[in-house]
């Protein structure tokens, strides 16, 4: 697991969307906003008093302890391999965008020659360290199920395969494996991404993605079994009012990962 141990670093963040707001609502709670170092946003907020920048140049220049990437698959390839080279810690929350071979391989070089190091957050999701030991002591089979209101999946590709309006309790519109689910629905897919990272990768990490109207908030079961035994964990996060395809949690977690550790390093699958 990840080693970082600063209670007080100088944040970088890539995006100011509804996590970074979260992480810098709570550092504005903490009287700590000096901890933001710099964050990265392709439009200038209209915002005052915290220190924007429209280039990774700029950004860099701030010197950031450590960077969150909160800001979509997008953003993850378009800075993540330059990050990296320059020697930054990287906490990768847009973990989905990973699922792309091309992509893991480079942030993968990227770290080895410029010394920078990837972290893999736990985000939404406990249970992610059961999965990394169960690895090593035998793990065979993995199944992530997400559950989320009707509303939750409106815009993707769930509105192709099922009525979102008129669902009366649980519809799976998708199993497949993690990749699958990472290309398809990337704006949904993180948790599965990490879920493979942890374990047994993007191939043989089952997903099933389910709209219910059992749940108002996003409610994820990961499943697993091995030769370590059985593993079985469930977690209801309330979303983000203003966006209800992302955990509130996520935030804290990734504030916590820059803090305190508990991530996971990037490695090849």
């Amino acid at each position: 697991m990840n080693s970082i141990r600063n209670p007080k670093p100088r944040i970088g963040l890539i995006g100011y969307g509804a996590i970074g707001r979260a992480i810098v609502a709570r550092l504005r709670a903490e009287n700590a906003l000096d901890q933001v170092a710099a964050i990265l946003v392709r439009r200038l907020p209209e915002e005052q008093g915290l220190p924007f920048c429209l280039d990774r140049e700029s950004f860099l220049a701030h010197r950031p302890d450590v960077v969150i990437e909160a800001a979509g698959h997008e953003a993850v390839a378009a800075h993540g391999a330059a990050l990296l080279h320059a020697g930054s810690t990287l906490i990768v929350c847009s973990v989905g965008a990973l699922a792309d071979p091309t992509l893991l391989e480079a942030l993968c070089g990227a770290q080895a020659q410029g010394g920078g190091a990837a972290i893999i957050p736990a985000g939404a999701i406990a249970g992610l360290d059961g999965l990394v030991a169960a690895r090593l002591a035998g793990l065979e089979s993995v199944t992530y199920t997400s559950y989320k209101p009707p509303h939750a999946w409106k815009g993707t590709q769930a509105e192709q395969r099922v009525d979102l309006d008129s669902i009366a309790e649980d519809a799976v519109f998708f199993e497949g494996s993690a990749r699958e689910a990472a290309a398809h629905y990337p704006r949904n897919a993180n948790v599965s991404a990490a879920i493979a990272l942890a374990g047994i990768g993007f191939e043989r990490t089952r997903v099933r993605l389910v709209a219910s109207r059992r749940w108002n908030d996003p409610m994820g079961l990961i499943e697993a079994e091995g030769a370590f035994g059985t593993f079985r964990f469930e977690i209801l996060a309330h979303a983000f009012p203003d966006n209800p395809k992302t955990s509130m949690l996520t935030a804290y977690s990734l504030l916590q990962c820059a803090r305190l550790g508990g991530g996971f390093p990037l490695e090849r699958l």
